[in-house]
């Protein structure tokens, strides 16, 4: 029986049938040597993770992880670092890491950062199988994509697909946009949750955080650079630090009159609703009723937008910001504090 694969005719508009050859076998067994090497590499450093939590805890969470108890997550030191993610084991009263070759152990958080979703956990032990992360910031659109994980507590599945998109962007469990997110079209399921994406090298390009329950092929892993630099913060001081002003504000878009008589080069802003008493607002004298328009230099037409500019550098440093206040543009300087 001959096989055949689609090709284009030479009208080159209607799809034909040409007999598949030779070199279509070698490519499509190539594929498979690849997804197979990475997933022997891969796999012991790949953990099964069984989480208890409070009921409260339960109930709160957005993930269907969650709700069973069961997640993933990855060795990334031979004594037993392992990055999962942050919706898995927030809150958590017990965490089980279950590796391949059927040993088990008792897991403890170092770190948890829910504004990325990714957390950090230790287990006792030494000579564990490892991962490593690679550059996010060199990956293409269309490359091997590999994911392993438990899906539905079933152990160290793999699956594979591309790379679909990068740079989206997506809701943390707090409300914090993650920005560096890599969206993929290998299959994620409840419980995959804090596994690894891979690349055709097994290097960790994502750490798998959500798949759209709805949507066919929409998955998304926070991208390798992100968590490296949240996962090194976490190790080392146990948190991410982040800016803290003290507001309560909403996006707002500016009237044109004002854009056009004052010249600003945005065309919204972010109105402040509430100020905490002696907070870093307050005590730059910044007012309910004020609109942020800059925040060192940097327009801030979003909250989204302000959360990102707040970042670790903010704090404690006295910051140029430019409101509009009764029809005019007013310059004050803000010194934020660290979010708790």
């Amino acid at each position: 029986m001959i096989d055949f694969l689609a090709s284009e005719n030479s009208a080159g508009n209607v799809p034909a049938l040409r007999p598949a050859t030779a070199m279509d076998d070698a490519l499509l067994d190539a594929y498979s040597q690849t997804v197979t090497r990475v997933a022997r590499y891969a796999s012991d450093a790949v953990v099964h993770l069984k989480v208890d939590k409070s009921d409260n805890q339960r109930n709160v969470r957005r993930q269907p992880d969650n709700t069973a108890g069961t997640g993933s997550g990855f060795i990334i030191s031979s004594d037993g670092y392992v990055v999962t993610n942050s919706h898995v084991v927030n809150g958590a009263t017990r965490i089980e890491a279950s590796l391949p070759d059927g040993r088990s152990f008792l897991a403890h958080t170092l770190g948890d950062d829910p504004a990325t979703d990714v957390a950090v956990l230790k287990i006792d032990g030494d000579n564990f199988a490892t991962l490593t992360f690679g550059e996010s910031d060199l990956l293409q659109v269309g490359q091997i994509a590999i994911a392993i994980g438990n899906p539905f507590g079933f152990q160290y599945s793999v699956t594979a697909g591309v790379v679909s998109a990068l740079g989206r962007t997506l809701r943390s469990q707090n409300g914090r946009l993650i920005d560096d997110v890599i969206q993929t079209d290998a299959a994620l399921n409840p419980g995959n949750s804090g596994g690894p994406l891979v690349d055709s090298h097994g290097r960790v390009i994502g750490v798998n955080t959500a798949v759209i329950l709805s949507a066919q092929g929409l998955s998304f892993a926070v991208a390798s650079n992100l968590a490296k630099f949240v996962v090194g913060k976490l190790i080392l001081e146990g948190r991410v630090r982040r800016g803290y002003i003290g507001i309560g504000a909403q996006a707002v878009p500016l009237p044109a009159k004002w854009l056009n008589a004052l010249e600003i080069p945005t065309k919204g802003g972010i109105l402040i609703q509430t100020v905490e008493p002696g907070g870093a607002a307050e005590k730059a004298g910044i007012r309910a009723g004020d609109v942020l328009l800059q925040f060192e230099g940097k327009p801030v037409d979003s909250i989204d937008l302000l959360h990102k500019v707040l970042a670790e550098e903010t704090i404690g440093r006295s910051i140029p910001v430019w409101l509009l206040r009764d029809g005019g543009l007013k310059s004050l300087v803000v010194v934020p504090g660290e979010l708790k």
